[in-house]
């Protein structure tokens, strides 16, 4: 199942890179102008044409962040018990039980050195 899900999602991301790369730029034509001589500027006009490609656009990105999303929760070998650990954590040998230093009194302030007197002059 996995495998079926990775395969819609790459074929939905290269149909979004081919539908972006189709819409005309603010400057001047993208690769629309050169789809023009197949007959879609005449059959749905440029206005029409900008219309479908924006609309397949959006279309699109929400296809392929839902299949990026249901991709993830259908990954193989994945631990129910809990958080899996990575191999780092699992290589790392158990350490020896070291006891935990005595604390101070909480309320107590310590008593300031004394310091020597000078001679006044």
């Amino acid at each position: 199942m996995h495998v079926f899900i990775v395969i819609v999602g790459l074929l939905a991301s290269i149909l979004l890179i081919g539908v972006i790369l189709l819409q005309s730029p603010k400057s001047g034509s993208g690769l629309t102008g050169g789809i023009a001589g197949l007959g879609t500027v005449q059959t749905l006009g440029v206005r029409r044409t900008g219309d479908f490609l924006s609309k397949m656009t959006a279309i699109l990105a929400g296809v392929v962040m839902v299949i990026c999303f249901l991709a993830e929760f259908t990954l193989p070998g994945r631990s129910v018990k809990g958080a899996p650990e990575s191999i780092l954590q699992q290589n790392i040998p158990a350490l020896p039980a070291v006891p935990a230093p005595a604390q101070a009194p909480v309320n107590t302030v310590p008593a300031a050195p004394e310091l020597p007197l000078l001679p006044v002059k």
